[in-house]
């Protein structure tokens, strides 16, 4: 179980997101720097405990109508290595753990491998911001039951990156929905992920 340090991080996660998403083909925004609010989220387990992974949700609220991101995050002690370019998102100074290497988490193998078992239901969702914590409210829908097979390990995952609250994509094999909440208060859920259809 990864363990939750409470430390600060130079520039903050939000600095670095903020920076980094109006250059990417999903962003939607107009602003050239978005207002962005942490929104939800949730963590992974990286089973050999060298990558820290967090679904954050981050909330622009520079827009008309505020628009929800999804960022995966996978934070390193080291650079990625034959990562592609616009992987890496910044690097930080964590107070404990030291220089921090965070990558777009859609674009790093352990945090995908890590997506990919919990959509297969093995890994377990964890409090985005406590320790040991499993987080009951993240679950994943239409998993299919019977014998796994190889290609199920290479099955195209599709990350949400602009979320809508809704639960449809019912013909998916298997989908994550996740909760997050607006500006005003109001919780929402939608789907976050979700099995390419083979």
């Amino acid at each position: 179980m990864a363990s939750i340090h409470r430390t600060t991080m130079t520039p903050t996660k939000l600095e670095l997101i903020t920076g980094w998403l109006p250059g990417q083909s999903w962003y939607v925004g107009t602003a050239r720097t978005p207002d962005l609010v942490k929104a939800g989220g949730f963590r992974l387990d990286d089973p050999e405990g060298e990558v820290g992974i967090e679904f954050m949700v981050v909330v622009d609220a520079a827009a008309p109508e505020p628009v929800a991101y999804q960022v995966p995050l996978g934070y390193r002690g080291a650079a990625l290595e034959g990562a592609p370019g616009k992987a890496l998102i910044g690097t930080s100074e964590h107070q404990v753990l030291g220089t921090r290497w965070v990558y777009d988490g859609a674009q790093d193998p352990v945090v995908q491998a890590q997506l990919r078992a919990l959509l297969r239901g093995e890994a377990t969702p964890q409090h985005q911001s406590l320790s040991d914590t499993p987080d009951p409210t993240v679950t994943v829908h239409g998993i299919e039951p019977g014998p796994r097979h190889d290609h199920d390990h290479r099955a195209e995952v599709r990350i949400i990156r602009v979320l809508r609250p809704t639960q449809a994509e019912q013909r998916s094999s298997g989908r994550l929905v996740a909760g997050w909440n607006w500006p005003d208060g109001t919780a929402a859920r939608g789907v976050f992920a979700a099995v390419a259809p083979q």
